[in-house]
């Protein structure tokens, strides 16, 4: 298994990703093909060659039929601020195959603003004798998104009806589920009834079930990533004008425990899809360590940056001395520990409520025994490494230790899915982790189970048997 490893110094979206996977050798028209598998008309592809900052790399977007635009408000970070006229000069001899449109004629995009400030292109492309050659458009005939986009429980039901392969389905949804769990905090709802204005979009489903081929296409390797970094300034979106970094690429990012840093690049670098792909597939964020180079691609976005080039570097490479054999997932959290000898039990108690609360991965003591045979208890947090100076104050505040000893450890975790099965008290959702493909574990969700029991009365072990009961029947079918 190879290792892809991206270098997102300016950020990252769903377009920016995609064309780095077709710049590395996914076949575009293969792509393409793939996506067909989804019931999803209105849009063509549109892949081109082109140069940002003066580096060559690929242009991928994605071309609505009926609105004449690519990408929403989500894609802030790869469109250009200003009205004006772009003009790429590269090799003349347009291709068209399906709804892709694979140009390496002289483009001509006219850029125009909307009411998000967001750019739209409009490319015509002309042959040697300058005629102009016409777009091939979607011809599956079905409804085109409105203004209003998708909520996730249908665009869940898009995909999981699809002919896209099982991978594919599984970690597209994980991703949307991502974005919705995000959504649902800001508007206070439940993931499936999350409205997405930005991400429920044609183009933005695109991106991101088109992100999950690429990287079936590509091998499926593992995923490393350098560090996050965000812009700042300000962003016009569906909520209304938000500082940077916008409010769901913040929180799916810290729902990951992903650190995130600024710099001074005034405008959005991390799109809401960008920071759900990287929480869904990076197993960690480092800088580059004993990887062997074989490929470089290059994404480009369409803003010129101020302080960056705005391209996303994709490397696909050998990792020396690094096993590769399963798919689990691979971060990095850290572990604070203190012994206690002297601490109010009921304190004890609520100090793992409120550290539970606060986000700690997992808050949990252990019986040990002390100098002058004292009996103690060893009180030890897991969390995200960027919280661990928050919890270490924590720990000092509310417990009655002089010190706490901290270290970071790697964890080996199986990939995640959520799924709802129904019981005869109610739909109860079920977390699934999967090891190489193959589900090995399977959970009811807890707070969903007792709250089917306080309405139904029913006991909340005959829940949990009916739900398990009602996923095995499931998954014994598939």
């Amino acid at each position: 298994m190879k290792t892809l490893y991206l270098d997102i110094f300016s950020g990252l979206s769903g377009d920016m990703f995609i064309g780095a996977l077709i710049d590395l050798g996914v076949d575009a028209h293969q792509l393409e093909s793939e996506l067909r598998k989804l019931d999803l008309g209105g849009y063509h592809l549109h892949v081109r060659r082109a140069q940002k900052s003066s580096i060559s790399g690929t242009k991928f977007d994605v071309h609505l039929e009926d609105e004449h635009h690519h990408h929403g408000p989500e894609h802030d970070h790869d469109h250009a601020e200003e009205h004006g006229h772009q003009h790429a000069h590269e090799h003349e001899h347009p291709h068209q195959h399906g709804h892709l449109v694979h140009s390496h004629a002289h483009t001509h995009t006219h850029a125009h603003g909307d009411k998000h400030d967001h750019e739209h292109e409009h490319a015509h492309h002309h042959d040697e004798d300058g005629h102009q050659h016409e777009h091939l458009h979607d011809q599956h005939g079905h409804e085109h998104d409105h203004e209003h986009g998708r909520n996730y429980a249908q665009i869940k039901e898009l995909i999981a009806r699809s002919a896209l392969s099982d991978w594919v389905k599984e970690q597209s949804i994980a991703v949307f589920h991502r974005l919705a769990v995000a959504e649902g905090k800001i508007h206070g709802l439940p993931p499936d009834q999350v409205h997405f204005h930005e991400v429920g979009a044609v183009d933005s489903i695109v991106d991101i079930v088109g992100a999950c081929l690429g990287l079936e296409l590509l091998g499926k390797p593992s995923v490393l990533a350098s560090p996050v970094v965000e812009g700042s300034g300000w962003i016009n979106c569906a909520h209304g004008r938000f500082p940077i970094p916008a409010p769901a690429t913040l929180s799916i990012l810290g729902a990951r425990g992903i650190p995130i840093s600024q710099c001074d690049e005034p405008h959005e670098l991390v799109t809401p899809t960008g920071a759900a792909l990287l929480a869904q597939f990076v197993e960690r964020f480092e800088l580059m360590t004993g990887l062997v180079a074989e490929k470089i691609g290059f994404g480009l976005g369409t803003r010129d940056h101020k302080t960056r080039p705005n391209v996303l570097r994709a490397i696909l490479a050998s990792a020396s001395g690094q096993s590769t054999a399963h798919d689990w997932q691979v971060d990095t959290i850290a572990v604070l520990e203190t012994n206690l000898d002297d601490l109010n039990p009921e304190i004890l108690g609520h100090f793992i409520d409120r550290s539970l609360a606060a986000g700690a991965l997992d808050v949990f003591h252990t019986p040990i025994q002390m100098k002058k045979n004292r009996p103690a208890v060893l009180l030890t947090i897991l969390c995200a490494e960027s919280e661990a100076d928050k919890f270490t104050e924590l720990l000092l505040r509310e417990t009655s230790t002089f010190g706490v000893r901290r270290s970071t450890t790697e964890r080996r975790k199986l990939a995640r899915e959520f799924i709802d099965v129904k019981t005869p008290f109610g739909v109860v959702p079920m977390k699934i982790g999967k090891l190489d493909g193959r589900t090995v574990q399977a959970a009811p969700e807890f707070e969903a189970c007792r709250k089917l029991g306080e309405q139904t009365g029913a006991p909340l072990k005959q829940i949990y048997d009916a739900a398990n009961e009602a996923f095995r029947h499931e998954h014994d079918r598939s």
